[in-house]
């Protein structure tokens, strides 16, 4: 078999052939293992990898790719967490709380019954003082003695001198007695502060807000909440090759990142302003990067240094700091993070599709998660089902499915332009230089869901 036939039948595959200086595809040594070697010797410069937005070779680019562990750090340290506000409950889903939670009042705020039936007084048989009872939300009903009994509802109010509740199901009234087995002191009676006493922290400062944490605010007192605001992100779509309907032809191609990247952003916590379109042009993204009010800008494509790749360009006279130009992972070694005049972070994302998942992850995500005043979420480990080679320097994430708890099992189609592979992932295992074994336990990174 010729070079070419080579390749393309290790991408069909999923696994990537190793690629010697300049990009040029070489054959592995071996077909070894899920998801051959990326960039197995590819210098920063390797186009292949970035697609549209593959890495370049000017002045920016000549920096030391950062390993991906440091690349991460940087992108959370390089901004401060947005003001905090307040938001009434119903619109604080999805932000992060700015102060501690604490109870506004006892929960429950008075003795309350947990199941229907009857509120007694003392042991059986009882007799019945009122046939309506206590209904949850109503007035209190008047103060029971020894030997009385009233029918009550779940959650209504315990009247003052009943010992239990008698459960629907285990008694039994006529003309107006009531028999059954006597409860047990206390029995089925929620007390007054069982779950917590008014000032009680229920949840620390950067606890994201969920649908039952918002339900335990409510709970708690609460109209409006002090929250960090979900950072704006705006995505700016690069490269004139790009079609936004229709099939592939005269050699143009479909977006696949313009309907991907915002909502994996949404995902990941921001509020999406817009996703804007520029193909190539110098002046258009000059002017949407310099008038863009977002927290976050988020490019795709033109991260090179090619004729057409205006990104670093742009930068420069905009008077952008380059805090991380290129990271030491395979795929998405050439994305790039960059501090805007006045302290606006942007994320280049490179062009090819999974190339830009590899830049969300390692970038984009622990900067919102930083934006939003929280950690980078804590790791899980998996064993893998089967070897999976290494780049020699660089870090390699690669599409997994948990086919059980605790085992991860790599997935083909994981070149740098596929997104079949991350499809049908549940994770991106973290592959150290050098690869991994059957069976070693390697790192995995969460994908984010809607």
């Amino acid at each position: 078999m010729n070079d070419d036939f080579d390749d393309a039948l290790a991408l069909a595959n999923g696994p990537l052939p190793p690629t010697g200086s300049h990009g040029r595809p070489q054959r592995p040594a071996s077909a070894a293992g899920a998801g051959a070697a990326a960039d197995d010797a590819a210098p920063a410069g390797d186009a292949r990898d970035g697609g549209h937005g593959g890495d370049g070779g000017d002045g920016d680019c000549a920096l030391v790719s950062p390993a991906w562990d440091s690349a991460r750090a940087t992108a959370h340290r390089c901004v401060r967490p947005l003001p905090p506000r307040r938001l009434p409950i119903d619109l604080a889903l999805g932000h992060t709380l700015a102060a501690p939670l604490t109870a506004l009042t006892d929960l429950p705020a008075f003795d309350t019954s947990a199941m229907d039936g009857w509120a007694v007084a003392g042991p059986g048989p009882w007799r019945l003082t009122d046939a309506t009872g206590a209904l949850a939300g109503a007035p209190a009903v008047r103060p029971l003695t020894d030997g009385e009994a009233v029918p009550i509802a779940t959650g209504a109010r315990i009247p003052e001198g009943a010992t239990a509740v008698l459960r629907s199901e285990r008694g039994t009234a006529a003309d107006g007695r009531l028999s059954g087995a006597n409860p047990q002191p206390g029995a089925d009676i929620r007390p007054r502060g069982q779950e917590c006493r008014t000032g009680t922290e229920l949840l620390p400062a950067r606890t994201p807000l969920t649908p039952v944490t918002l339900g335990l605010a409510a709970a708690a007192g609460y109209d409006q909440l002090p929250v960090r605001p979900r950072p704006r992100v705006e995505v700016l779509v690069l490269g004139d090759e790009l079609l936004f309907r229709g099939l592939p032809h005269d050699g143009r191609i479909r977006d696949a990142l313009g309907p991907m990247t915002g909502p994996w952003l949404a995902a990941l916590g921001a509020h999406v302003l817009v996703t804007r379109r520029l193909g190539d042009d110098a002046d258009a993204l000059h002017e949407a990067v310099s008038t863009s009010r977002a927290d976050l800008v988020v490019t795709t494509g033109s991260t090179a240094a090619g004729p057409v790749d205006h990104l670093r360009a742009v930068l420069r006279r905009l008077g952008a700091h380059l805090l991380v130009s290129g990271v030491a992972v395979r795929p998405g070694h050439p994305m790039l993070l960059a501090e805007l005049p006045g302290g606006r972070p942007l994320v280049g994302l490179p062009g090819n599709p999974l190339a830009a998942v590899s830049g969300l992850l390692t970038l984009a995500a622990p900067l919102l998660c930083a934006l939003a005043d929280r950690p980078i979420p804590a790791e899980r480990r998996a064993a893998l089902t089967e070897a999976v080679r290494g780049h020699p320097r660089d870090t390699r994430l690669v599409p997994v499915d948990l086919p059980e708890p605790g085992r991860a099992r790599p997935l083909s189609y994981a070149g740098p332009a596929m997104l079949r592979g991350i499809a049908a992932a549940s994770a991106l295992a973290v592959v150290p230089p050098g690869g991994a074994g059957d069976g070693d336990t390697v790192r995995l990174l969460d994908l984010p869901r809607a």
